[in-house]
């Protein structure tokens, strides 16, 4: 996992989930599948709308506006009595060459929410971003190698619910 403001590929090559700074905002890039399934943790559960969803051709960028839970701020959030957190990021997908989508409504109101990002491998490091939202609706990025950023572009703000997601 490399810090997406550094040049230096090699800059955070030990990075966990816990390693995010609940005091800064996050600027990550996931180049392994190991990097992506710290960048799943923190996305999981942010949600967005469907004319959130950009793909653009010609700079072959697939790119989300999410606005994430704050998941690595839930402990001191709790500990400290006060509302959870949420901030607008950006998830970006690199070299892809296809988008494809199932069960997801193009109905750019559409309400959605992520709860995992997956990679499968293709051939020559080509492979398959899955992005799959409740209701089983799942976006799958074709691209010609794994690169994902995640970037917050706001400052935190009160979680509407002001409640931390759960899951059955």
């Amino acid at each position: 996992m490399t810090d997406a403001s550094d040049p230096r590929p090699d800059a955070r090559p030990d990075a966990r989930f816990a390693d995010a700074d609940p005091d800064q905002p996050l600027a990550l890039r996931a180049a392994d599948t190991d990097d992506l399934a710290v960048l799943a943790a923190l996305a999981q559960d942010a949600v967005l709308t469907v004319g959130d969803i950009v793909w653009d051709r010609k700079s072959r960028h697939f790119a989300l506006l999410l606005n994430r839970f704050r998941w690595e701020d839930a402990d001191a959030a709790r500990a400290e009595r006060r509302p959870f957190e949420r901030v607008r990021s950006l998830l970006v997908a690199a070299d892809v060459t296809r988008v494809r989508h199932d069960g997801i409504d193009r109905d750019k109101a559409t309400v959605l929410s992520l709860l995992d990002l997956a990679w499968q491998p293709g051939e020559d490091g080509t492979g398959t971003l899955l992005l799959r939202f409740a209701g089983d609706g799942t976006i799958a990025v074709e691209a010609e190698a794994l690169g994902v950023d995640l970037r917050d572009v706001t400052r935190p703000h009160r979680a509407v619910s002001g409640d931390m997601p759960v899951h059955e």
